[in-house]
């Protein structure tokens, strides 16, 4: 299957200095769009030479970097303590557009992840208790027992579990794909170097 890209164009010249800006301004404008799901994105970890991804959503971006929250004790919450250095893309297709950002992901203070868990709806914060991430389950049975438990024990205000927790990718470089026509698409790159983020333009 074949597509020819027309949708826009991207001119580093036109860019601001940081990344992060250009970012913001393409999340917006995907979430003013319409993309479904604008903030999803898949993070790639890697662990004994070997690499993994998953989908996950963004929650929240400043000039630090970029937010998501997870089981610690989870498939990516092992790797990422055997291996700080993470990836993370995102594609909206109905933009023709693609970000990719790599660098190293650090966790966030307690105080971050209390104030984010206590936003969540009840049920996903009862969710975090019910569900051993990653590990192998005897059947769905054992997920809504799990629930039925944290339920009954917290009620209403289900503390965060530690093992519960939101983790910061501290971008090192960040890459903005534009398609374009006869697959001469667009792509900017900025590159930290020296605490300067170095803007350059990269072939197809």
């Amino acid at each position: 299957m074949r597509k020819s890209y027309e949708l826009g164009e991207l001119d580093e010249a036109a860019l601001p200095g940081t990344p992060a800006a250009v970012f913001e301004k393409w999340l917006a404008e995907a979430i003013a769009a319409g993309v479904p799901e604008p903030t999803a994105m898949t993070l790639a970890t890697v662990a004994d030479g070997k690499p993994s991804t998953r989908v996950l959503l963004l929650k929240g971006t400043d000039a630090r970097g970029l937010v998501f929250f997870s089981n610690y004790h989870s498939r990516k919450g092992r790797e990422l303590d055997a291996n700080q250095h993470a990836a993370i893309q995102f594609h909206w297709v109905e933009l023709e557009r693609v970000v990719r950002v790599e660098g190293l992901v650090e966790k966030v203070t307690p105080a971050e992840s209390d104030a984010y868990f206590a936003k969540r709806p009840l049920d996903s914060r009862i969710g975090a208790w019910a569900s051993p991430q990653s590990e192998v389950i005897a059947s769905r049975a054992v997920l809504l027992a799990n629930a039925a438990k944290a339920s009954a024990k917290y009620g209403l205000t289900p503390p965060r579990p530690e093992h519960w927790g939101g983790y910061r990718l501290v971008p090192e470089v960040w890459e903005f794909w534009q398609g374009r026509k006869s697959r001469l698409h667009d792509r900017v790159r900025y590159r930290k170097s020296d605490n300067i983020w170095l803007r350059e333009r990269l072939a197809p």
